[in-house]
C-alpha cells in the first residue's frame, strides 16, 4: 500500500481532463500538495491509504474553481457606491476612499475575499490591487493559490508613492514571491487610461526579462476607448500593441469594447482574455464579444472582477451570468454551452493565471479541488454534471474546499480563517466607511 496525505471520494468526480471524463464513485488521493491518482474509488483505496480518508456521500468532487480577475481588497467596498456608470464610479468614489485604505483595512479585505472564494467553491485567483503586499501575505496565511501584480499607474498610489520607482517597486515584490509555491507574481499596468506609452513599454520590457506574465485592464467600455484616442490617438489594443503588451504571457481584463480587427490580434498574440460579465452589466459597460473570440480561437477565462463592481466574489454566480448573458445578447440559446462556461472557469482560468496543471483532476497536477452536496434540493434531479453547475448551484452547494492539498473549507468552517473574529474587524471599517 502506498502511503498519502488525503484521500477524498464522492459519487462524482468530474476530472475537466482531455475528454471531460466524469467518474462515478470516483476518488482522488494527494501527497504534497499534488494529485497521485483519479479514478475509481474502490481502486484507489485498493492501492493508497492516506493520513485522512473523506468519504463523502451525495456529493461530486471537481477541480477548484479559478478567477481570473479581481481586486481582493474591494470586498469592502461592496455596496458603498452602486448604480453609477464606470468612469463616475471609479473616479467620483472608488478611487478617492482607496487613497484612504490603510495596510490593516486591505489585510481585513483581502481575507474576507479569501473566505468568500473558499466558501463558494474558488481555489485560485488573478489579483491587482495597491499595496500588494498586505494583499499577498494574507493570501499566503489563508492558504489559497493567487497571481497577484501591484497596480502601476502615472501617478502615487497606496503602494508606490513615487511613479518613476514603480518598476524598482514591483522587483521587489517579485523578488519576495521568488519560490512560493501557490503565489506567482505578474507585473500590472492599470490600464491605458492611468498609464502612458512609455510606461506600458516599460512593463512589457520588464516582464519579458523577468519572466513574469502581464495583466491589464484592455477596451472596458467605450468611454475608455475614447479617452485612449483622446490620449493616445489610437484605440486600447493599437496602445498595447505598439508597446508589445500583448503576447501569450498577457492577461487582459474586460476586452469589451473590441472591432473585429482587435479580436484577431488578441487570438493571434495568444493574449488570455479575462471576461467579467457582471461587472459589466452591472457598470452598463458592455456585452464583451465572448463569442466571436471564442470563434477565432481566442484564449478565454472568467472573472468576478472586485466586489465593489460585482458584488459577488461567487464564481458559480458568474457562470451563470455568462451563459445567459450571451444567450441573451446573441438571441440565440446555443451561444455559450454550459461545458464551456465551466471550460472558461476552470482551464480558462489557469490559462489566465499562466499556470500549468490547474482546472483539472488529473495525476501530477496541484491539489486544488472542491466538493458539492448533491442532496440540495436546487440540485435534484441532475441529468448534466455541467449543466447544473452552470445553471442550478449557487455556489453554497461547497461542503469541502482543498487548496495544496490542504482543507481550507469543511461544512461552515474555515481551517485557516477566523471568521468570527473577521467579522469584528468588517463591521470596525464598515462603521469607518459610512463617515466617508
Amino acid at each position: 500500500m502506498i502511503h498519502t496525505d488525503l484521500i477524498v471520494s464522492a459519487d462524482l468526480v468530474l476530472t475537466q481532463n482531455d475528454s471531460r471524463e466524469l467518474i462515478e464513485n470516483g476518488a482522488v488521493a494527494v501527497s504534497n500538495g499534488v494529485l497521485q491518482a483519479v479514478g475509481k474509488a474502490d481502486e484507489i483505496r485498493s492501492t493508497y491509504t492516506a493520513g485522512r480518508d473523506i468519504a463523502l456521500t451525495r456529493s461530486l468532487l471537481m477541480p477548484g474553481l479559478i478567477n481570473a480577475h479581481t481586486h481582493m481588497p474591494m470586498t469592502l467596498l461592496r455596496g458603498k457606491a452602486d448604480d453609477l456608470p464606470l468612469m463616475t464610479w471609479l473616479t467620483e468614489h472608488i478611487f478617492p476612499l482607496e487613497a484612504k485604505l490603510t495596510p490593516h483595512m486591505l489585510q481585513v479585505g483581502t481575507r474576507l475575499a479569501c473566505a468568500e472564494m473558499l466558501r463558494t467553491g474558488t481555489t485560485a485567483f488573478n489579483d491587482m490591487y495597491l499595496n500588494e503586499p498586505q494583499v499577498y501575505r494574507t493570501v499566503d496565511e489563508c492558504g489559497m493559490r493567487a497571481m497577484v501584480g501591484e497596480g502601476l499607474s502615472c501617478y502615487p498610489t497606496l503602494g508606490c508613492s513615487d511613479p518613476a520607482l514603480a518598476l524598482e517597486v514591483i522587483g521587489a515584490q517579485a523578488d519576495e514571491l521568488a519560490g512560493n509555491r501557490r503565489i506567482k507574481y505578474c507585473v500590472a499596468p492599470h490600464s491605458v487610461y492611468t498609464t502612458n506609452e512609455e510606461t506600458l513599454a516599460k512593463c512589457a520590457d520588464f516582464a519579458q526579462k523577468r519572466g513574469l506574465p502581464l495583466h491589464i485592464h484592455l477596451a472596458e467600455s467605450k468611454t475608455e476607448t475614447a479617452q485612449s484616442l483622446k490620449m493616445h490617438g489610437a484605440r486600447p489594443v493599437e496602445v498595447c500593441r505598439r508597446q508589445g503588451v500583448l503576447g501569450p504571457s498577457t492577461t487582459a481584463a474586460h476586452c469589451v469594447d473590441l472591432t473585429d480587427a482587435e479580436m484577431d490580434i488578441l487570438a493571434e498574440t495568444r493574449t488570455v482574455v479575462a471576461h467579467n460579465p457582471r461587472s459589466n452589466m452591472k457598470l452598463a459597460s458592455g456585452a464583451a464579444p465572448v463569442d466571436a473570440l471564442l470563434k477565432k480561437g481566442a484564449r478565454l477565462g472568467l472573472g468576478t472582477d472586485g466586489a465593489s463592481s460585482n458584488n459577488s466574489l461567487n464564481m458559480f454566480a458568474e457562470m451563470s451570468a455568462c451563459a445567459l448573458m450571451h444567450k441573451l445578447v446573441n438571441a440565440e440559446a446555443t451561444s455559450l454551452p454550459a461545458q464551456t462556461v465551466l471550460d472558461m472557469a476552470t482551464l480558462g482560468g489557469a490559462e489566465a493565471l499562466h499556470w500549468p496543471g490547474l482546472g483539472r483532476l488529473v495525476p501530477g497536477s496541484p491539489a486544488d479541488f472542491i466538493a458539492l452536496d448533491l442532496g440540495a434540493p436546487n440540485m435534484q434531479p441532475m441529468y448534466e454534471a455541467a449543466s447544473h453547475l452552470a445553471y442550478a448551484a449557487s455556489g453554497h452547494e461547497v461542503s469541502l474546499t482543498v487548496v495544496d492539498g490542504q482543507v481550507l473549507y469543511e461544512n461552515g468552517s474555515f481551517s485557516s480563517i477566523d471568521y468570527p473574529g473577521l467579522l469584528e474587524e468588517v463591521r470596525e471599517i464598515q462603521d469607518w466607511m459610512r463617515r466617508q
